[in-house]
């Protein structure tokens, strides 16, 4: 029978990449029939297998979707010691394909319970957002933690905002000013929640600054890969007579050798508003030990008519959430923007019941420094308490480093032992 690492290696090479999902519906469909499970599919192409007449107490739930720091990139895994896997030069999609890779192992082994495979998790938590799939069980292991040893019962809400600026002029280049591309990329990148507050550099905040240093006037600025992402890939053209310096060690500067008559300037207001944002952490939880408040600038794009950026919001309490929102988009809205807001995800307030009690329990007979935890980040927990409020759900999962990097990594041995829980739990709650 495969092991979880083979198993997590067959989908590693299934196209995954968050809104990509024919490829694995029909590996699970193809799968499922093997195994003698229903396989159920929404419009949101979320999966669900199951018994054809289960009696599950337990649903496992994980996203299936990757982050993919290039469009299209399948992970190809190497070991880089007898404890490490990684990836070459992208994300590994440890997160979430070892939940998943924990859920098909259950399915070989012919456990009744309900798996439910997510779509578009690292884009705004779409699938669980809309779930359109009838849920029986009475608890819900979630599988998308990632570190060993904890099991989260809370997580933190968020918010999307979104401002558009729409002026622009061209101007007559009297001053006759010289044009630039600045360029940043292969920095260090991360997930905006859970490593928000490690210093991580942010590729927009380091361009805009080396563009608001030099007055420069900007023509066109793109950068940035996923909402919930530290942006890596940045890349602006302005035009200045004061020759822009680097920012960070990755950053290129490039005179381009054409002059222009006129030019196509966009608002200063977009790179004021960037240079000003308080960008990353804004508050810890003394009491959880957790970040509390943080806001992460993601995305920026030039297009036709406008120019767009993408900031994500955390909080670990609803009225937090609400006030850092508000003030972002006071600030947006002083620099010309308009602005609008969407994936709103409310945050999961940390709950200990007979469920995390037996989950902990469980856990301590295999690491007994095990603990109940909250985490800064949106776990689907968080929907589906609200979608279900009589489900129990705890969440749990191996140690992965670096997620949403080029660095991310996974623990073989933590992925084994984690698994050894996995199935003590399903076990306590065979029906």
């Amino acid at each position: 029978m495969k092991t979880i690492i083979e198993i997590f290696k067959t989908i590693t090479s299934i196209p995954r990449c968050s809104r990509t999902h024919e490829p694995f519906i029909s590996y699970m469909e193809n799968l499922s029939k093997e195994l003698g499970y229903l396989c159920l599919t929404d419009k949101y192409n979320n999966i669900l297998c199951k018994k054809e007449n289960s009696n599950a107490n337990l649903v496992f739930q994980s996203h299936y979707d990757i982050v993919c720091l290039d469009d299209g990139c399948i992970p190809t895994i190497i070991q880089e010691d007898e404890d490490t896997l990684r990836a070459d030069n992208t994300t590994l999609g440890a997160d979430n394909g070892i939940g998943c890779a924990y859920m098909i192992k259950l399915m070989y082994e012919q456990y009744d319970g309900e798996f439910l495979f997510t779509s578009d998790e690292e884009i705004g938590l779409i699938g669980a957002n809309n779930l359109d799939i009838e849920l029986n069980a009475k608890y819900m292991l979630n599988l998308d933690s990632e570190e060993e040893g904890e099991i989260c019962i809370g997580c933190a809400g968020g918010v999307d905002i979104f401002g558009i600026n729409s002026n622009k002029k061209i101007i007559p280049n009297n001053d006759n000013l010289d044009l630039y591309e600045i360029s940043i990329s292969k920095l260090q990148g991360g997930h905006s929640g859970v490593d928000i507050d490690k210093n991580i550099p942010n590729g927009i905040k380091l361009v805009a600054q080396a563009i608001k240093e030099c007055g420069g006037k900007l023509l066109d600025i793109n950068g940035g890969e996923r909402i919930n992402s530290i942006p890596v890939n940045v890349k602006a053209i302005i035009a200045t007579n004061t020759p822009p310096t680097l920012t960070h060690e990755n950053m290129e500067i490039k005179k381009i050798d054409t002059k222009s008559e006129h030019l196509n300037i966009w608002d200063d207001g977009i790179i004021d508003f960037i240079y000003e944002f308080n960008n990353g952490l804004r508050s810890m939880n003394t009491e959880l030990n957790v970040v509390q408040d943080s806001i992460n600038l993601a995305i920026i794009k030039t297009n036709l008519d406008n120019i767009k950026i993408e900031l994500s919001a955390r909080s670990m309490a609803n009225e937090n959430l609400k006030v850092l929102k508000e003030e972002t988009i006071e600030l947006l809205e002083k620099y010309n923007f308009t602005v609008t807001t969407d994936g709103k995800y409310p945050a999961w307030k940390p709950d200990i019941n007979e469920f995390t009690n037996s989950v902990l329990k469980i856990y301590k007979e295999f690491n007994k420094n095990a603990s109940l935890e909250a985490i800064h980040a949106g776990l689907e927990c968080a929907i589906f308490k609200d979608k279900y409020p009589h489900i129990k759900i705890a969440s749990i999962g191996p140690t992965i480093k670096f997620p949403h990097s080029r660095k991310e990594q996974v623990s073989i041995s933590s992925v084994e032992n984690v698994f050894q829980i996995v199935k003590k739990i399903a076990e306590e709650y065979r029906n």
